[in-house]
């Protein structure tokens, strides 16, 4: 069993494994306070009273193509082989998405390698939750450990 840990990042949380190795995001749904001037400084104020939320959104890497590297010198085998690899990787996450009944996801190039593309989708805890990073654990567990087992993570 994968052992996971949140750090708090400016607002956002980073999801890591028990290898120390970035797994995803956590974003906060901190309510309406992000149309406010001193947004910041609310969410500051939220994280150290640990206020409590109802959820927010999760992003995690969706699929790593192997293709899109600048300096790519490849084969017609090769390039065929990612793709089926990368199908058979797209099946995993429509079985994953269609078992949690998650109809609403955002696919986006990562911002840290443009050779992979990242998945967010929203999750909704069970009870208010506060800002802490204990707590936020215990909640985004059971998304994290199926991630995990279906080799998604």
């Amino acid at each position: 069993m994968i052992l996971w840990k949140l750090e708090s990042d400016e607002g956002f949380f980073r999801i890591y494994d028990s290898k120390k190795l970035i797994a995803g995001y956590f974003d906060p749904d901190y309510g309406d306070v992000l149309s406010k001037d001193n947004s910041e400084d609310i969410i500051l104020s939220m994280m150290k009273n640990h206020d409590k939320i109802l959820g927010g959104v999760i992003m995690v890497p969706l699929v790593k193509f192997r293709l899109f590297d600048t300096d790519l010198d490849t084969s017609l085998t090769n390039v065929e082989e990612q793709v089926i690899r990368v199908n058979e990787h797209l099946q995993k996450w429509k079985n994953f998405l269609s078992e949690t009944n998650l109809r609403s996801h955002s696919i986006r190039i990562s911002h840290t390698d443009q050779d992979m593309l990242t998945i967010s989708f929203p999750i909704t805890f069970s009870k208010p939750t506060p800002l802490e990073k204990t707590s936020l654990c215990e909640e985004l567990l059971e998304t994290l450990e199926l991630l995990q087992k279906s080799g998604l993570l």
